[in-house]
């Protein structure tokens, strides 16, 4: 990290974490601050699910909530950005304070609840940004009123079709209430039917993507996976945070309930990864997301299955330079090992992963 990053950050970090985050938005909105200088090298580039990527890295959803600086996180070096959780309606979440730094740990706990503008204001925004190009995913979710939460998705999927790169479906968040239960396979299979139907009736037709818990048993992945591929859904998003408390330094803040992101949901997401690019089979699009903090992790999760990799709490500790320095690391990693593109790599260490216990 530069000397600029470590004042910016330490900046930051003197503002509770949600504060800090507004702040953070606020200055890219005004395109500050910037960051490392964008690597273009085709060994890079990943082509998947008809769309051109030029790195393999981007920006989680969790982010930019309500779609206001894509085009800004593209061009701190990010092969592409995932905005949202976005809901019909605008909604709070969950009262403050929410989101914790387990600084030691470079880890946070979030029990957010999908908090966001709604619908209609991202919408407006990515309306604005038709043409600019950019791969600009849209992650959509429930609101946690609905009485009806499978059409909600359906509203999701028909509201930005035609603005998706591609769109995520969020059934694992965990701090909404009952979410997750939309993984067990009966309530999974209604819908991903309805999701896929909805695409087939809106006017474009993006991919979907599904957004899984990394706290799951070996059959539910398993029933994940049979639904996955009965239904034809496009790729999944391996993973979402954890509410599990894997051996952490004793910050105070880890005593506080919500989901695990950073540097300890590493290992198990990258399991969980693992197992579910064996069940899928090589021709599923993977996206790996959880501790992706360096060039190393990044890598290590295309190791383990994923074409694409994802990164949100690693900035918070590493800077807005980060994604720069991992994809030019990247590119120097490919030309000292002669690869002719990451799908080299891909799956090298996936028995390595999946030979790990789950527990």
């Amino acid at each position: 990290m530069s000397v600029l990053d470590r004042i910016g950050q330490k900046l930051l970090f003197t503002f509770d974490p949600e504060t800090a985050h507004g702040l953070s938005i606020a200055a890219l909105r005004c395109g500050l601050p910037g960051g490392a200088r964008t690597v273009r090298d085709t060994r890079l580039k990943v082509r998947l699910c008809g769309l051109d990527f030029p790195n393999p890295l981007g920006m989680a959803a969790g982010y930019d909530k309500n779609a206001e600086v894509p085009d800004a996180l593209l061009g701190l070096g990010f092969g592409f950005a995932e905005v949202g959780t976005v809901t019909p309606l605008p909604q709070a979440g969950n009262p403050k304070p929410r989101i914790f730094r387990l600084t030691s740990d470079e880890a946070v706990i979030n029990r957010l609840g999908f908090n966001n503008e709604g619908h209609a204001a991202a919408e407006k925004r990515l309306v604005a940004r038709i043409g600019r190009g950019g791969i600009v995913g849209v992650n959509i979710g429930a609101n946690k009123d609905s009485t009806d939460r499978v059409g909600d998705y359906e509203s999701g999927v028909s509201r930005f079709a035609a603005y998706a790169s591609y769109l995520a479906v969020n059934i694992s968040s965990p701090n909404t209430p009952g979410l997750r239960t939309m993984q067990a396979r009966e309530q999974l299979g209604e819908l991903l039917s309805r999701v896929m139907a909805a695409r087939t009736a809106a006017s474009a037709q993006p991919p979907i993507f599904l957004k899984i818990a990394p706290d799951l048993a070996e059959a539910e992945l398993e029933d994940i996976a049979a639904e996955v591929i009965e239904k034809q859904i496009d790729g999944i998003i391996v993973s979402n945070t954890t509410v599990s408390r894997p051996v952490l330094r004793g910050d105070d803040a880890a005593r506080e309930t919500g989901g695990l992101s950073g540097k300890p949901l590493f290992e198990r997401s990258t399991i969980v990864l693992a197992r579910m690019r064996k069940l899928l089979g090589p021709e599923m699009a993977i996206i790996g997301v959880g501790g992706v903090n360096s060039m190393e992790t990044a890598l290590e999760k295309i190791r383990a299955g994923a074409d694409l990799v994802q990164l949100y709490t690693g900035m918070i500790y590493g800077g807005p330079a980060l994604p720069g320095r991992i994809v030019a690391g990247m590119a120097r990693f490919a030309a000292t090992e002669k690869l002719r593109s990451m799908r080299e790599l891909r799956d090298s260490h996936l028995d390595r992963w999946t030979s790990k216990p789950l527990s």
